[in-house]
């Protein structure tokens, strides 16, 4: 048996910034990288606005954990195409944010950028990506690493430890079916369910903090509303993509018909061709004899 629980996107800026429910982030945080992740603090984002015109479709939190790294996560769930550069924006601005005047570089925190879109991102197959910044020879092909000084004196054991790390999360590429703790995780975030059978860190707390009817009504109010503007950003990206198909395809229509009436086919079977309107294929024609 599942019940349906509110928006991951929603309570992230909402509910789950509340210490009490810092084990749900945690959950979701430890499955995806593979490591018992503890948050220290909620640190302040540019999505923490709660007007109404607010960015509806995207919503950051930006979180220190117990190794002080930075951590930030950032849904969005309408297309963007130049979504790559914001994640490139936002880790740069979180390092420079980070690191105070007179503070050496070797004081800059590592931060891990994770990314959750509802969208189809790039071209690839799989739902959940990695990057990370290492340096490889290019006569020796050996990977470059750090020095057991460097190692003692940052406490790293890679260079990649030091610099950002990327983590994207295609959803709705995700197939439903859920074969470990973190694909748990992303059936969540896909459908606003949690089986009874998941055992994912997080997700039992998840299925208890974000349920809807415990909302107060205040509340329930402002996630109605939230998921209305999803509903109405949702239609409007729909109008405009069949409005575009549909203009390739008359377009493609006169330009077959063009080529028909050159070659002295009928109005009539020019029209079964193209499903253009007899008086549409005659305007055509004194069109091209002018």
């Amino acid at each position: 048996m599942t019940k349906q629980l509110i928006r991951f996107d929603w309570a992230i800026k909402r509910l789950l910034r509340n210490k009490a429910n810092f084990v749900v982030l945690e959950g979701f945080l430890s499955e995806l990288l593979f490591d018992t992740i503890k948050i220290e603090q909620i640190l302040e984002s540019e999505s923490n606005q709660e007007t109404e015109n607010d960015k509806f479709n995207r919503v950051d939190i930006l979180t220190q954990n117990s190794k002080n790294e930075i951590i930030i996560i950032e849904i969005q769930s309408s297309y963007e195409i130049d979504f790559f550069h914001r994640m490139a924006y936002g880790v740069s601005k979180s390092i420079t944010e980070n690191l105070n005047i007179g503070q050496n570089y070797s004081e800059i925190k590592k931060v891990i950028s994770i990314n959750i879109v509802y969208f189809n991102l790039g071209q690839g197959q799989d739902y959940v990506y990695t990057g990370k910044t290492d340096f490889i020879g290019l006569h020796q092909n050996d990977k470059l690493g750090l020095t057991d000084k460097q190692k003692t004196t940052f406490l790293k054991n890679e260079i990649s430890d030091i610099f950002p790390e990327y983590y994207l999360l295609k959803v709705n590429q995700f197939n439903d079916i859920a074969k470990d703790t973190l694909d748990e995780w992303i059936y969540f975030l896909k459908n606003s369910e949690v089986k009874d059978e998941f055992k994912a860190k997080g997700l039992k707390e998840a299925g208890e903090v974000l349920d809807i009817m415990r909302l107060p009504k205040d509340e329930e109010y402002g996630y109605n509303r939230y998921i209305d503007s999803l509903r109405l950003k949702s239609s409007e990206m729909f109008t405009l993509q069949t409005e575009a198909e549909f203009k390739v395809r008359e377009e493609n229509s006169i330009s077959i018909a063009k080529n028909a009436i050159n070659i002295g086919l009928s109005n009539e079977l020019i029209s079964t061709l193209t499903n253009l309107e007899i008086q549409k294929i005659k305007e055509l024609r004194n069109k091209m004899k002018e």
